[in-house]
């Protein structure tokens, strides 16, 4: 365990907001290489969770994030600014959160801060679709969980974890391709079942965004990266539709839906070329 991360200039953190505000943005003309390169080396994977770590540190205060959750859960009167400001809180939350379930030993994310990146996510489907029941259990959950108490302890944690090795990272990354294999050999998903496929295919496109954000020159892993992007904004902007279909009440997020065609023709092709 360590608390001596890298230090990136500003110019490759904001490649890294650029990179990662162009994930729901789908780029119809990048192709994938014949085989993606699994590889990497040591340094790139302390590399990439310093730079993640400190993109969450340095993008806002917990007293700016606990005043945004306030407002809205006291009169419900974000203005558009701070709702945008809210999404890119959120996003480095999210961000963050798979550095932790990709490059940490235990690939998983310390409890109090995956809990605080789930409720800010519910939180916001909670005043984006008006259901104020929703915004007082989430608002009241986020302002326990952005205590100084608890930010200190999540802050703490975050500095001081076990990094993965080479091997163990692979093999990782490939686990979860055939997991992404086996879920999309359904006919058939479940709201569930799409959101995992999500999650996987979100988790590898900010591995291929930190490092092309490093390394600008990276050629292949910013094609992954945008190949990805696409598949994500599209099964974001699906998933939206789910979710407000739910709370709506007309249709069940549980209720098993078929994959549009070009989105798995999208994620067949990613496996193809990913080396399993």
């Amino acid at each position: 365990m360590t608390n001596r991360w890298n230090k990136f200039s500003a110019e490759t953190e904001q490649r890294l907001f650029d990179a990662i505000d162009e994930d729901d943005v789908a780029d119809e003309h990048v192709g994938l290489p014949a085989v993606i390169d699994l590889q990497c080396t040591e340094e790139n994977i302390r590399a990439n969770y310093g730079l993640c770590l400190q993109y969450w540190e340095d993008g806002f205060t917990r007293t700016e994030l606990l005043r945004l959750v306030l407002k809205q859960l006291r009169n419900g009167g974000l203005s558009k600014q701070e709702r945008m400001q809210y999404k890119y809180i959120r996003s480095r939350y999210k961000h963050l959160r798979f550095a932790l379930r990709l490059y940490s030993k235990k690939h998983e994310s310390r409890m109090w801060f995956s809990k605080t990146t789930v409720f800010l996510g519910r939180y916001q489907d909670a005043f984006r679709n008006k259901k104020q029941e929703n915004v007082s259990f989430y608002g009241k959950l986020l302002r326990v969980y952005l205590s100084l108490p608890v930010w200190v302890l999540v802050r703490y944690s975050l500095r001081h974890i076990q990094l993965d090795s080479v091997k163990s990272f692979i093999a990782y990354r490939q686990q979860e391709m055939r997991n992404l294999q086996a879920l999309i050999a359904k006919p058939l998903l479940t709201g569930r079942e799409f959101h995992d496929v999500r999650k996987i295919v979100s988790q590898q496109v900010s591995y291929y965004d930190t490092l092309r954000s490093i390394d600008p020159g990276n050629q292949e892993a910013f094609q992954v990266s945008r190949f990805l992007a696409a598949i994500n904004g599209i099964m974001g902007d699906k998933h939206d539709e789910m979710v407000a279909d739910d709370l709506a009440g007309v249709k069940a997020y549980s209720e098993p839906t078929a994959l549009e065609p070009s989105l798995r023709e999208r994620l067949e092709l990613l496996l193809a070329r990913y080396p399993l």
